[in-house]
């Protein structure tokens, strides 16, 4: 009886609790803005009102070369690179009224998203 409850809440929530879990497992505040997909994972982007927040996410294995950055047009990029077995990042920056760029890459191969969310 509790599996049928259970499905019947989900089915209530609609999409945004898709969005909201995966930003839980991202550690990042907001809505997300961006995903970038590429080969070995993707790059997401989340907004709030004040912040840009981004993340790499990949497919958990061994632990791999990965890294996440993320720069507010005017100011410096912030950066969050090494061997992870997830995920790089969350890297938050400042971003009331300024455009983010962010780049994204796992084992060598990833993907950017140019100036967003201006």
């Amino acid at each position: 009886m509790a599996v049928v409850v259970a499905a019947g809440v989900l089915g209530v929530a609609g999409p945004g609790v898709a969005d909201a879990e995966a930003a839980r497992l991202a550690g990042c505040p907001g809505r997300l803005a961006k995903t970038v997909k590429f080969a070995t994972g993707e790059l997401r982007v989340y907004k709030n009102r004040q912040y840009a927040c981004a993340v790499t996410v990949a497919e958990p294995g061994a632990r791999r070369p990965m890294s996440v950055t993320l720069q507010p047009r005017g100011g410096r990029a912030l950066a969050d690179t090494g061997k992870f077995t997830r995920q790089a990042g969350p890297v938050t920056v400042h971003a009331l009224n300024r455009c983010v760029r962010a780049t994204g890459a796992v084992s060598g191969r990833g993907g950017a998203t140019g100036w967003i969310l201006c």
